[in-house]
């Protein structure tokens, strides 16, 4: 038995067991909305989302023996998450969205809200604080943070680096018999060394099936010469899960019956998940939001998901005739779905490319600048080289021209450094101004910035958007809700909206000591429950209720009751 074979069945020993091991976090029939690999907005998902039969207060419990070592609570993101570490296994398990954790982890959550004096919280729990037993209800599911519905969102981590695990490797069988569904092919002629029909554009065609959901054949031809790259658009479904699309665990491509690329997503780690980025066709995404899977590799690309790869996964189409293609694509359960097309090797003519005044290398320092604007992009943040286009307009509606940042949508992985100058006429210095990014509809997203030599800096985590310095002088607007009814049902409820920057800060107190007010990104109503042990008795009540947004404007409520 060779050395490949003997770890494959180790990896399969060991998922097998830790099947045994683990159980699965909810208490009723096992849905799934999510899965591992899945291709989200700018990263891949990390665990698996469980259906919560689109309700709050399922039980949630732990999947094996263990204790709680972080509590997070925020209005964004996981909402309201646990994490409980499995020394046996050497795991983590995280559960997401909760609507509220078990009384005693509740209580502890409150008091270390209350010490902090602020509702979001991230804190590490020592080991022996909350120890958990394999089935204990742990929470109840929810919707909170950045969740769009009810349901459960849960990980499995190696507790050491932290990387992200395939929970379906080591839960238990979730049963599925349907294949992945392809839905587009697109071809990528490499600018200066390929073309396919006479041009170096990329070609993305749809690919139609039918009744039964297989999928016909292409109806264009293509014909190519020198290097090209192939991409695909597809999508898993699973038995029963009407409606819901999962991500593709293996994808296989062959040429002439041989392999020239191979991905398979078992783990990644946390600071490689915005490589999603670079294995989908970014620019094409950012404009219809369809995702083309890239089986090629960009040299900035070091995702832990590629086997087999030669030439980094491109096509030399070198010789006039048909070069036969197979696409593989497999889920978790061995479920195949096999696409059959063909390019013809017809010799074309390759356009050199051309002469660029602004190239960057993606694997320097990069920068540009003139008299109104500048970029700085640090090395290991650009996947590939590309040659970069600025241009600017005058614009009275904002104190700066705009700024159209490159003509086309390029990800970094980190971020870059952008300033913008001031116009002449522009307040300086003013603490209200900030940076806008301008969509094609002419709605803007505050970005901020600071003042910096005559104008304002701020990074930017991707190229190809327009930017320009405008001004926020309205403060945020706090609206109290049925204030009548506050001491009655004590609970006070209070409405807080900002019209562009964003609420920054906000902070609640009862006779000038510090209140917990609880809220969600979803919703722009913040909530303070009566606590009796931390409130005074006995005396008037007087609510002060103070926010200011991320333009530096404050705005403040007070209310007796």
């Amino acid at each position: 038995m060779n050395k490949i074979a003997s770890l494959l069945l180790l990896l399969v020993f060991s998922s097998t067991l830790l099947a045994q091991t683990y159980r699965f976090p909810v208490t009723i029939p096992v849905n799934l909305s999510g899965n591992f690999g899945e291709l989200r907005a700018n990263n891949f998902h990390a665990g698996l989302d469980f259906r919560t039969q689109q309700t709050v207060n399922k039980p949630i419990v732990a999947i094996a023996d263990g204790y709680i070592s972080r509590i997070y609570v925020s209005p964004s993101g996981f909402g309201l998450a646990l994490f409980v570490n499995h020394p046996e296994t050497g795991h983590t398990s995280v559960y997401a969205h909760l609507n509220s954790f078990a009384r005693p982890i509740a209580e502890y959550a409150r008091a270390r809200q209350y010490e902090l004096e602020r509702f979001r919280i991230d804190v590490q729990v020592e080991s022996g604080r909350f120890p958990v037993r394999k089935g204990e209800q742990i929470a109840l599911s929810g919707n909170t943070g950045s969740s769009t519905g009810p349901h459960l969102h849960f990980e499995i981590r190696e507790t050491e680096t932290q990387d992200a695990l395939d929970p379906m490797e080591l839960l238990g069988h979730i049963r599925d018999t349907t294949p992945p569904e392809l839905q587009g092919i697109a071809f990528f002629p490499q600018r200066g060394q390929g073309v396919i029909n006479g041009s170096q554009e990329p070609i993305r065609l749809a690919v139609r099936r039918n009744q039964a959901g297989n999928p016909l054949p292409l109806t264009e031809t293509i014909n190519a010469w020198g290097r090209i790259g192939v991409g695909v658009r597809a999508v898993d479904r699973m038995d029963g899960q009407t409606g819901f699309i999962f991500g593709i665990k293996h994808i296989r491509l062959f040429v002439d019956d041989e392999l020239v690329f191979s991905s398979s997503i078992h783990r990644f780690p946390f600071a490689k998940r915005r490589m999603l980025n670079s294995f989908i066709d970014f620019d094409h995404w950012r404009r219809t939001s369809e995702r083309f899977m890239r089986s090629f590799i960009e040299p900035g690309n070091t995702l832990p998901f590629f086997q087999h790869m030669q030439g980094n996964g491109f096509i030399d189409i070198n010789e006039e005739r048909l070069f036969h293609l197979r696409y593989e694509l497999e889920d978790h359960n061995g479920n195949i779905r096999t696409f059959r097309f063909a390019i013809n090797g017809q010799l074309q003519d390759i356009e050199h490319e051309e002469w660029c005044s602004n190239f960057m290398a993606w694997q320097f320092n990069n920068s540009f600048s003139n008299n109104s604007f500048a970029l700085t992009i640090p090395s290991g943040n650009l996947y590939n080289d590309f040659c970069f286009s600025h241009s600017a307009t005058s614009n009275a509606n904002f104190f700066s021209e705009v700024h159209q940042v490159n003509d086309s949508f390029v990800p970094l992985h980190n971020q870059a450094t952008m300033w913008i100058r001031l116009n002449e006429n522009a307040p300086q210095n003013r603490p209200n101004l900030g940076i806008v990014r301008i969509a094609a509809n002419g709605a803007r997203t505050w970005i901020g910035g600071n003042y910096c030599s005559g104008g304002l800096e701020t990074t930017i985590r991707e190229l190809g958007n327009r930017y320009a310095i405008t001004i926020d002088n309205t403060p945020p607007t706090i609206t109290p809700l049925e204030p009548n009814t506050w001491a009655r049902n004590r609970r006070i409820r209070i409405r807080l909206t900002d019209d562009l920057s964003g609420i920054a800060y906000f902070r609640g107190e009862i006779n000038g000591q510090f209140v917990l007010f609880t809220h969600d990104m979803k919703s722009p109503v913040f909530t303070y429950v009566f606590d009796n042990a931390r409130l005074p008795q006995g005396v008037p009540l007087v609510l002060t209720f103070t926010a200011i947004d991320n333009a530096g404007n404050k705005s403040e409520l007070r209310w007796e009751f």
